[in-house]
């Protein structure tokens, strides 16, 4: 499982030259620069052989004798390109691909499940990076466990690197109590040094709008004409979501070359809705297009949802979902040919 912690397909060749800075917005070009010092730092802690010394940015016996933050938090709202410098930063980084982990929020996590705690400390712990994307805290146990872990991490001399919608101190802030853990949130953020990266949503800027859903019989007819693509009525795909637990849904989405989609409406629920939200993300990392009938996109979840605890989720769900409706315009003129 950790051998496969790596950057997804959609950012396998990603680098910090091929990051398209925008001038009007110089946070990002800051963030490029401060993410190269870094890399090169922990290129500072090899060896002559290119080994890792084990106790780069060691933690003596007190948080206070540190020396400050091990890692790199990239905050910003959706579309800013952060997963893009993240994998940059773990394709920067000078040690081998053993030495290097690369996974979301939900798939770290679910490695702790899989292997119990103390085997994912033993083994990340002799990383010399990990990269955390997506880092979310919905729920309190999350909260206790990531931040002893990523404690414990630190005490072994892993740097770390994270991208989030949300600043490190604010992390739960309108899904739980965030209050009563304020202390386990708080020793989060001591780990990392926040690196703001302002900007529009790339993946629409100066694009046209959004396509507009297709029939079900042009989706229909796509999904037999396109080899490898997959053909789901919207609500029987939500109800299978429902009996797949989420660390399954890339593995579930491994081979397919084209989703389409038909009868898409407004999800019912929040969990259904964070459900789909993951599933965009893992449809995104492999650059799996998506054709779909019924209502666009942008208006799969409520005011309710996008006005809540949750609302960076959802609207990062949109744009990629957007942009992967983008990319299958061509399966759709497919459909017509003979």
């Amino acid at each position: 499982m950790v051998a496969e912690m790596v950057p997804p397909p959609r950012f396998a060749t990603v680098s910090f030259d091929n990051y398209i800075t925008d001038p009007g917005q110089p946070s990002q070009a800051e963030a490029v620069e401060a993410l190269r010092d870094f890399a090169a730092r922990l290129g500072d802690g090899a060896d002559a052989k290119g080994g890792r010394r084990r106790h780069w940015f060691r933690r003596e016996a007190k948080p206070a004798a540190s020396g400050g933050p091990r890692g790199m938090y990239l905050d910003g709202g959706y579309g800013v390109g952060k997963t893009h410098l993240l994998a940059s930063l773990w394709h920067a980084t000078p040690a081998a691909p053993e030495l290097k982990a690369f996974g979301t929020f939900v798939e770290l996590t679910n490695l702790v499940g899989a292997l119990g705690f103390q085997q994912t400390v033993k083994t990340l712990g002799g990383h010399r990076l990990l990269c955390i994307d997506e880092f979310e805290l919905d729920d309190p146990g999350d909260t206790v466990l990531v931040s002893t872990l990523l404690g414990k991490l630190v005490e072994a001399g892993v740097a770390l690197a994270a991208t989030s919608n949300t600043l490190p101190g604010k992390l739960g802030e309108g899904r739980f109590a965030a209050a009563d853990f304020l202390r386990e949130i708080q020793g989060l953020s001591a780990h990392f040094r926040t690196l703001r990266i302002d900007g529009e949503d790339y993946r629409h800027r100066g694009l046209p709008a959004a396509p507009a859903p297709h029939s079900d019989e042009t989706v229909t007819r796509a999904a037999h004409r396109v080899p490898g693509a997959s053909l789901d009525d919207f609500p029987d795909l939500l109800d299978h979501l429902s009996q797949v637990h989420p660390s399954r849904y890339g593995a579930m989405c491994d081979g397919i070359q084209a989703v389409c989609l038909t009868g898409v409406a407004p999800v019912p629920d929040q969990s259904t809705a964070l459900r789909l939200v993951v599933l965009a993300d893992r449809l995104y990392d492999r650059e799996v297009p998506v054709l779909a009938s019924g209502v666009p996109f942008d208006q799969l979840f409520s005011e309710e949802m996008l006005s809540g605890g949750y609302r960076k989720k959802y609207f990062r769900a949109i744009s990629r979902l957007t942009a992967l409706a983008r990319d299958a315009k061509g399966l759709a003129d497919a459909s017509y040919e003979r």
